[in-house]
């Protein structure tokens, strides 16, 4: 049965914060900028960039995978890393302070591990340090070969290969080449590397229970590093015969994942995922080498064994492969002081922290307070909003515990805990300062407060819900039914213009397309704006319900064995039919009141 984690640490939500502060007290060539708990970016200390003449090498991503990727700062490798929470991509304005922090007029490459919430982010971030004269390149790392050919848009993950990319591109910045030629070092060095990963348990977020899907006498096989299921589960086998196959897996020609044939150079990377001893390390490392010489007839070039990329306290590991030549060895044996690789203790110890070189804007609106504080008197549209903001937030929160189990089956297993995160700030920020007698600032809000709390893909992809649709809404301080259905269009458009999903991908499309569909149908059919809400919350419904028999095309559940989501619905869909459906009776309770 599941059980609550042992874990040394304080709150829950602060295990982020407290590892970064705990990091640059014992290494001297690291700071942290003082943005917290929002802004959780490590950089390096002898970086300023008004005096830096080299590219900026900066990655990062959610939190859970230490060292990775803080602890791959310093010169010859990262110029920063931004971290997100637990699991979670880092939001825009993390990642922007990051570039603004340490990018000199070389600019900088942002090196991204294959997940959809880190390609949103860092890629709206780099668009954003673009208009702001920055020269920034994006590199995506996707080097997992446990899977078949990628099904929909989500393609294969970014797992510990990334760390190899990072050291390439940091020796080349550090050699002084150009952007253009680092990035080019860059995507060369993730097109030449694999990886796949066995655990022996699951891991445990912390504050959570630790789940009990896996067996004592079981083991997964292809599994990836946020905590989801891996591609099989077998019978646990003698540590030789796992490397075997792993390796086996990904120098496999049917997928060609790696350009590795007999006769080619590698590089060899062990890695552990958290709970794993250096004992059984170094046994994988010492069946690896032969197997690659003997069996598959490439030279072993360089290996390197230790926890480079980990997933909190998953027993287990990685095997990564990467196809060698004098360039890239002459990248990898670069000299660097990042402190994982190896690490890199001495020097006068500078400042722990420093200041944001600029303010990062609040995630609010450029609204002022004053203008944003509620009025004192609400109007009939004013009292309608609230019911129905209060109604939306209270069923997600009421929903939590399902959520976190449909995702925990699907996914990483926070979705609940993101979600109530988003929901209880809009109420607590709806109380101090929402203008409710203007739907369209309303709106605009709720994406402000989803933006600045919840984090991860779920976060950004709400809040563009909530951009598009104000957009649409401006202008419009009491829509008509017919103009909320159109500012639903629009954002829901925007979200699969910028996600990549569409209804049918098992996301929460699949719940608020078909409300929206039925919204404008039963308005041009006539229905009054209540029953035409009513009917397209039972929509929301029947489509979140249709997710339990969706092959996943998106998000980290395309990266399961299809077989083993049926029955499941997806979390996302199942949270965004709960709150449209809440608001509809609330709104309906409301205006029949």
């Amino acid at each position: 049965m599941a059980y609550q984690g042992k874990k040394l640490i304080n709150d829950p939500n602060a295990v982020v914060t407290e590892f970064i502060e705990g990091l640059v007290e014992t290494y001297p060539g690291l700071q942290y900028l003082d943005g917290f708990p929002q802004i959780k970016v490590v950089l390096r200390a002898d970086v300023s960039p008004s005096q830096f003449d080299k590219v900026a090498v900066i990655s990062g991503g959610g939190a859970g995978h230490e060292p990775a990727h803080a602890g791959f700062v310093g010169p010859g490798m990262l110029t920063a890393a931004v971290s997100g929470e637990v699991f979670a991509s880092p939001p825009v304005d993390s990642i922007l302070a990051a570039i603004r922090a340490v990018t000199g007029p070389k600019g900088c490459l942002l090196i991204v591990k294959n997940y959809t919430g880190d390609r949103l982010n860092f890629g709206l971030a780099a668009e954003q340090a673009k208009s702001e004269g920055y020269k920034v390149e994006m590199v995506i790392v996707g080097d997992d070969c446990a899977l078949p050919p990628p099904r929909g848009i989500a393609g294969r993950r970014g797992l510990a290969g990334t760390i190899l990319v990072h050291k390439v591109a940091g020796a080349a910045a550090d050699a002084g080449l150009t952007l253009t030629e680092v990035a080019g070092e860059a995507k060369q060095a993730a097109e030449l590397v694999g990886t796949m990963g066995v655990a022996l348990s699951v891991c445990t977020l912390p504050g959570l229970v630790t789940s009990d899907r896996l067996d004592a006498d079981k083991m997964e096989i292809g599994l990836g590093i946020h905590g989801e299921p891996g591609l099989a589960v077998v019978d646990l086998q003698p540590v030789d015969v796992v490397v075997a196959h792993v390796l086996k897996q990904i120098l496999s020609p049917d997928t060609g994942y790696v350009p590795i044939t007999r006769g080619s150079n590698v590089v060899l990377m062990v890695n552990g995922l958290g709970a794993t001893p250096m004992m059984e390390l170094m046994i994988a490392t010492r069946k690896a080498v032969p197997e690659l010489q003997l069996e598959h007839g490439v030279a072993v070039d360089r290996v390197y064994t230790g926890s480079f990329m980990t997933s909190l306290d998953m027993a287990g590991f990685s095997i990564t492969l990467m196809k060698s030549d004098p360039l890239i060895l002459d990248r990898l044996d670069a000299p660097t002081k990042a402190p994982y690789w190896p690490v890199a203790v001495e020097g006068n110890r500078p400042p722990a922290k420093i200041p944001i070189p600029v303010p990062v804007p609040q995630s609010y609106s450029s609204t002022t307070d004053e203008t944003l504080s509620q009025p004192q008197e609400l109007t009939k549209l004013g009292y309608t909003l609230e019911a129905a903001i209060e109604a939306a937030a209270n069923e997600v929160i009421a929903l939590r515990d399902d959520l976190n189990e449909w995702d925990a089956k699907a996914g990483d297993g926070d979705c609940g805990t993101t979600m109530y995160r988003g929901a209880s700030a809009v109420l607590e920020d709806m109380k101090k300062r929402y203008p409710m007698n203007d739907a369209a600032e309303i709106v605009n809000e709720i994406g402000a407060t989803i933006r600045r709390v919840m984090g991860g893909t779920s976060g950004i992809l709400y809040d563009i819900l909530c951009k598009a649709a104000y957009a649409n809404l401006k202008g419009h301080s009491e829509p008509t039914a017919q103009e909320w259905a159109n500012a639903l269009e629009a954002s829901l458009a925007a979200v699969s213009k910028y996600g990549g999903a569409k209804a049918g991908y098992r996301t929460m499309l699949d719940a608020l397309v078909p409300a929206c569909t039925t919204l404008k149908e039963r308005l041009d059919a006539g229905d009054d704006a209540v029953t035409a809400f009513i009917l397209s919350s039972e929509a929301a419904m029947a489509g979140a319900e249709l997710t339990k028999n969706m092959q996943a095309q998106a998000g980290r559940s395309s990266y399961i064995a299809p077989e083993n989501l049926v029955s499941i619905p997806d979390p996302g869909a199942m949270a965004a039919a709960a709150w449209y459906r809440a608001a509809a009776l609330a709104v309906a309770s409301k205006l029949k009141s």
